[in-house]
């Protein structure tokens, strides 16, 4: 008994533990099974939350679709083609040692052959499935393709053939290329494996059944290579190997023969491996394919290559001429440049001091936005964030609004969540409590309050008494949202701001239509399961009328929504009719436009915004050659509603996407007139159409080819190695009667930084909404760029000496934007420079206002306000144009004073000696030295007063390019 006990037991666990092993796999699966119901239904219950559910259920049926189709069509066609070589395997096989060691392959397979094939198969259909499923988007597209009513002028084919048909056909040729050799190489092996093909052993290498189904499934290869020839044809629209982008000479008299001439070869050669059918041997087949191989190589390598070397290059512009014409034509168009006018402008500016003094008092009348939303974000985080749980962005956006009557430029930001207080953090607090910002925070663009943001709709609570109204203030749902927030329950206490009420606190409870129900058992194990976090299931606090919010950015909730969408970088707030809106551009891009030039959407984007707030939504593969700014979007700050409006009316691509998700899409007639006045022209979309201008600004081929005319973004003065950014500001372009909202930048030559260009686009809905107008310098007077203009402000003597006292008692100079303005027929350039606390200091923390500095032509002034500076710069009452610097030309019709010629010297001089003293360490000798420097200023102020002396020479242009200073000036860090 004792030795029939162990192996009794033994025998006993073995059998226990059979059944474990499928019991285990069983509960594997329903644990995956559970957590991909999971991730599928609270999906849908977040679609169905915001009003979009058949988005979402388009995009499954569609992705179905596609998996089963795609992997059954493989699975099929593969099983197929291993039971046709198993049937088809020899009687008898000759013995070798080759066989031999098949043998025990055999006899393992054989056995379990069934079992193995579907496994592998089924692996197969899936990989393929999964893969196919995700060009869901090419498929729908195709479906409900719209025309775009332009043919190209090779094909005479309508766009939408390369945008929508051409990427499908090609991905259905890459599906059954890779059906037919997965089945070529699948037969291969079996026929290997059962001696249908032998690599040792005298005779034939394989058997007539082998060669037989092996040649059909060569000849289908070839045949499918056949018509991919034939529609590699339409693809050189896209083709790089010219100057332009676009089928080039060499494509179209090289290369498009020579594509149709290979599919022709290729349809002799598969004829020759199908008639292996009907006859023995494997000479003709190879005939076909080293005829097809030695085609491909002479035909689409050596005779382009031969044809560009010595018909094109000789003589390129004139063989090139007519494809860079279509270049230039159809690149304009797709990225909706085609409108833009370019105008002279600089030649013959205002000269009369009277008409200049006039033409200020109009724009200060209209304003200039002096507030730089890209540097007071700092100022707004000390000054209203209130508490520390709240944050506003790093960069603030710029808007419109009417207050006492006047149409404002306003900068506008939320007071964010982020998160509860440092130590009195908890599952309730973080996720019950804590769960929104507050308040809808706006200032005075063009202009300060002393040298701080003048407030619109300060402090918290707002005061009911302010310009713009908002009747729902809390933000539970914005870019800087928790990752999720259990909301709504009765009675449940959501902190808004803290107070002197008996509570501490006034709070408020969501009943916004936004949110999932949390109201079931079966809803919190799923989001507990989802978010991994017990506390959804086991927690008391959350009551049955409570819902749960997620996925709650507005670019995140935009992109589920509308998934065909590219998404500008920037959502901005707004309020229309008391609540809080973000608003968010969205763009329909493609890859496939004929003709036009592709570019790198994050790389056109970038610039010295983009380091402070995200960029351009970015798409797996960004590079694009088709932009529209198709629908403005919306999502309510309080109940996440989400708007989708059509905006550009006719793309062609928002069409074919609102038959794809019918209903999502309002007509632009839906838009109402409060909330369209706030929309703005989309950042992404101009930094996008002036990367294209730099060049497409030419139109005529021959000075295209030469390149001469080219420009270029310029650098950020600011911020080295970054372009700079664009700029939302008021303005009244040459030729318009009254000012208006415009999105505006400025080019450089290339490789030059002289200003070449003022670009601007309308950004008022409205008439002239979209519409770009460049203003062209002359090109033998260009004005100076805004590094220069930078500079010129820099070493101006008495600018610098401002700055320099503004850089003491540990502060520093933070510069805000360089707003270029046209201006009395010339350039007008202001700039806000901001100080600020420097590392370590305990003074002042944040950037506050030092000083408007302003240039028109050679005068350049520094002063607390515009006004200020620029009756400094162009005379007036109580001040008069900033006479010129020493060594540099006198403004023609004027002749400095002797007192301020001899105030400049002494200037000059106490600066010198101030760096000397400083490089030495000379405490006293500074002071000394900065007594003389403050001396020097007053002086040369009054003698500024003085009447200028008449000088006969003719006056140039205000706007010529300043000569840099000799004059020494103290250093500042």
């Amino acid at each position: 008994m004792t030795f029939r006990t162990p192996g009794f037991g033994r025998r006993l666990g073995t059998g226990r533990t059979r059944p474990l092993l499928p019991a285990l796999v069983a509960l594997a699966a329903l644990l995956m099974a559970f957590l991909v119901f999971t991730a599928v239904y609270t999906d849908l219950l977040w679609y169905r939350s915001i009003g979009f559910s058949s988005v979402y259920t388009t995009q499954l049926r569609a992705k179905a679709v596609l998996f089963f189709g795609a992997g059954l069509l493989m699975a099929l066609v593969v099983g197929a083609n291993v039971v046709v070589a198993y049937r088809l395997r020899p009687a008898y096989r000759p013995l070798s040692v080759e066989q031999q060691g098949l043998e025990r392959y055999r006899a393992v397979i054989d056995p379990r052959r069934r079992l193995i094939a579907w496994g592998l198969l089924g692996v197969l259909g899936m990989l393929t499935g999964s893969s196919v499923a995700g060009q869901w988007p090419v498929w729908l597209a195709f479906l409900n393709r719209t025309p775009f009513g332009v043919k190209d002028p090779q094909f005479h084919k309508d766009v939408s053939f390369y945008v929508f048909t051409y990427p499908f056909l090609r991905l259905v040729i890459g599906v059954v290329f890779a059906t037919v050799i997965l089945s070529i190489l699948a037969a291969v092996m079996v026929h290997y494996l059962y001696g249908g093909l032998r690599l040792q052993g005298p005779g034939d290498k394989a058997s007539p059944s082998a060669r037989a189904h092996l040649s059909v499934l060569f000849g289908l290869f070839i045949l499918l290579k056949a018509v991919a020839y034939w529609f590699d044809r339409y693809g050189l629209v896209h083709s790089e190997r010219g100057v332009a982008t676009g089928a080039s000479y060499t494509d179209v008299n090289a290369l498009l023969p020579a594509k149709t001439i290979l599919a022709v070869i290729a349809l002799l050669c598969a004829a020759m491996f199908f008639s292996n059918l009907l006859r023995r041997g494997m000479m003709l087949p190879g005939v076909g394919f080293t005829l097809l191989v030695l085609s491909a190589i002479l035909l689409g390598g050596v005779y382009p290559l031969l044809i560009q070397q010595f018909q094109v290059k000789p003589d390129e512009l004139a063989r090139e001429r007519q494809y860079i014409q279509r270049n230039i034509e159809f690149t304009r168009k797709a990225y909706g440049v085609d409108g833009a006018r370019v105008v002279p402008y600089g030649s013959q500016p205002v000269t009369d001091k009277k008409a200049l003094q006039d033409e200020a008092a109009k724009l200060g009348q209209s304003g200039v936005r002096v507030l730089d939303p890209n540097v007071v974000g700092e100022t707004f985080q000390q000054l209203q964030r209130i508490r520390p749980f709240y944050r506003f962005p790093d960069t603030l956006d710029v808007d419109r609004y009417q207050v006492d009557g006047k149409l404002v430029d306003t900068v506008v930001a939320l007071r964010e969540l982020s998160g509860a207080p440092v130590g009195q953090r908890s599952w309730v607090k973080d996720h019950m409590v804590y769960t929104h910002g507050y308040g809808f925070v706006s200032a005075y663009g063009d202009r300060f309050d002393s040298t701080e943001p003048a407030f619109i709709t300060p402090d918290m609570p707002a005061s009911p008494n302010q310009p713009i109204k908002v009747a729902q203030p809390e933000i539970y749902f914005g870019e800087r949202s928790p990752r999720y927030s259990v909301v709504g329950g009765r009675g449940q206490q959501e902190l808004n701001y803290p107070d002197n009420s008996p509570s501490g606190q006034q709070s408020s409870t969501y009943d916004g239509q936004g949110g999932v129900p949390v109201d079931s058992f079966a809803h919190r194990l799923l989001y507990s399961a989802k978010f991994q976090d017990k506390n959804l299931l086991l927690s008391g606090a959350i009551d049955k009328n409570a819902k749960i919010l997620y996925d709650r950015s507005p670019r995140q909730m935009v992109q589920k929504a509308a998934p065909w969408l590219t998404l500008d970088g920037d959502p901005y707030p707004t309020v229309v009719n008391g609540r809080i809106l973000w608003v968010v551009d969205g763009y329909t891009t493609s890859g496939s436009y004929p003709y036009s030039e592709e570019m790198s959407l994050g790389e056109a984007t970038r610039d010295t915004i983009t380091d402070t707030r995200s960029a351009v939504a970015r798409q797996a593969n960004d590079h694009i050659n088709y932009l529209r700014n198709s629908v403005k979007a919306t999502v309510d700050a309080y109940d996440g509603t989400v708007h989708l409006y059509q905006w550009d009316e006719n793309d062609p691509i928002t069409k074919t996407w609102m038959k794809v998700f019918d209903g999502t899409v309002q007509p632009r007639s839906s838009i109402p007139p409060e909330l369209e006045s706030h929309f703005r022209y989309p950042q992404d979309q101009f930094k996008v159409q002036r990367k294209i201008l730099t060049k497409y600004h030419v139109t005529d081929p021959s000075a295209f080819y030469n390149g001469e005319g080219f420009w270029e973004v310029p650098e950020d003065p600011s911020a080295k190695g970054r372009q700079q950014p664009p700029y939302y500001q008021s303005l009244r372009m040459p030729g318009q009667d009254a000012q208006s909202f415009s999105l505006t930048t400025v080019f450089n030559p290339r490789g030059n930084p002289q200003l070449a260009a003022f670009m601007s686009v309308g950004s008022t809905p409205g008439r002239d909404y979209g519409q770009i107008q460049i203003l062209q310098m002359p090109r033998n007077a260009q004005p100076s760029g805004p590094g220069q203009v930078q500079n010129s402000f820099e070493t101006d003597p008495k600018v610098k000496a401002d700055l320099f006292a503004l850089r003491q008692g540990g502060t520093k100079t933070v510069p805000g934007n360089l707003l270029t303005i046209p201006f009395g027929g010339g350039l007008l350039y202001v700039e806000p420079m901001y100080t600020k606390a420097a590392g370590g200091s305990e003074q002042q923390p944040y950037p506050i206002r030092g000083k408007i500095l302003v240039r028109y032509g050679e005068g350049i002034a520094a002063a607390d306000t515009l006004d200020e500076a620029l009756k400094q710069v162009l005379g007036g009452s109580g001040s008069s144009a900033a006479p010129p610097q020493p060594g540099s030309p006198v403004p023609p019709g004027q002749q400095l004073s002797a007192p301020a010629q001899k105030a400049i010297e002494d200037l000059k001089a106490a600066v010198a000696d101030y760096e000397s003293a400083q490089k030495k360490g000379d405490y006293p000798g500074m002071g000394e030295a900065w007594k003389r420097i403050k001396d020097a200023q007053a002086a040369l102020s009054a003698a500024g007063k003085e009447p200028p002396k008449a000088s006969p020479s003719p006056s140039p242009s205000p706007s010529g390019s300043p000569s840099a200073s000799p004059s020494a000036t103290p250093s500042a860090s």
